[in-house]
């Protein structure tokens, strides 16, 4: 059964939401659907009541670390972190209380060629169980292209059953936004649901156009419920009006025993 992944997506310090691929380092093309009222830690404590376990906290760009940091300590071993992780770094955001690191950037050079010696030292220094690889992509020519650095970097690593076979046994699960249409609320990349969602090497939370629940009923069928789902722009926790929190805590709270993330 599909599970709700919560997500906590943190710029400048508050929690917003983000239209994809929009953010530069001068936030020059920036658009933004939401900023909450309510800080990081407010929404952590939210998932925590609800035993909302394995959401997402991303930092977009620097000024995140604080705002990071009291999310994690208000649900401590319920979430991840990503954003500027390194295996430098990693001990540090796991101690201060995520569940798992999430890495993309680091991964690759600065011209976007993968770096293996850099995941070698990461599962080193914690183990791969409390690493997720964050294979975000945008739609190519060649079928679909992780991207790095906020998602203007396309990267040399092509998103195909070969890339998740090769990287299944380094990490414990994948997250992969749909980059082209996160933040649209105009669907979810339907063929990218269906090459991931007919893949089971190991658990994976998909991200990007979800705005509806029929959208994430969608995601269920197509993978037949191997392949969770977080929800963003659409949720009215984030100010939208295309699906209800309510809604997904109770459709998780009805899985199956042991359907847990």
């Amino acid at each position: 059964m599909t599970l709700f992944r919560p997500c906590i997506d943190l710029h400048n310090g508050q929690v917003k939401q983000i239209v994809g691929g929009s953010l530069t380092d001068d936030n020059s093309g920036l658009r933004t659907n939401f900023v909450a009222e309510h800080p990081a830690e407010w929404y952590a404590e939210l998932y925590r009541r609800d035993a909302l376990r394995g959401g997402h906290v991303i930092k977009l760009g620097p000024g995140n670390d604080e705002a990071a940091r009291a999310a994690l300590a208000a649900y401590r071993g319920g979430l991840q972190i990503g954003g500027g992780i390194t295996p430098q770094n990693a001990e540090e955001w796991l101690a201060a209380g995520a569940s798992h690191v999430i890495v993309t950037s680091a991964l690759f050079n600065t011209s976007g060629q993968w770096q293996q010696k850099v995941l070698d030292e990461l599962i080193e220094r914690v183990g791969r169980e409390r690493i997720v690889l964050d294979l975000s992509c945008r739609r190519t020519a060649r079928g679909w292209t992780v991207a790095m650095n906020r998602w203007q970097t396309l990267t040399e690593l092509e998103i195909t059953t070969v890339t998740l076979d090769k990287l299944a046994g380094q990490c414990a699960e994948f997250l992969i936004h749909a980059a082209d249409v996160e933040g649209q609320c105009q669907g979810i990349d339907r063929e990218l649901v269906e090459l991931l969602g007919h893949w089971r090497g190991c658990p994976m939370t998909y991200a990007g156009g979800i705005t509806s629940l029929a959208d994430f009923e969608l995601i269920d069928a197509i993978s037949h419920g191997s392949m969770d789902a977080t929800v963003g722009s659409a949720l009215d926790i984030f100010g939208g009006t295309g699906v209800r929190y309510a809604d997904l805590v109770k459709k998780r709270s009805q899985a199956p025993a042991g359907a847990t993330a």
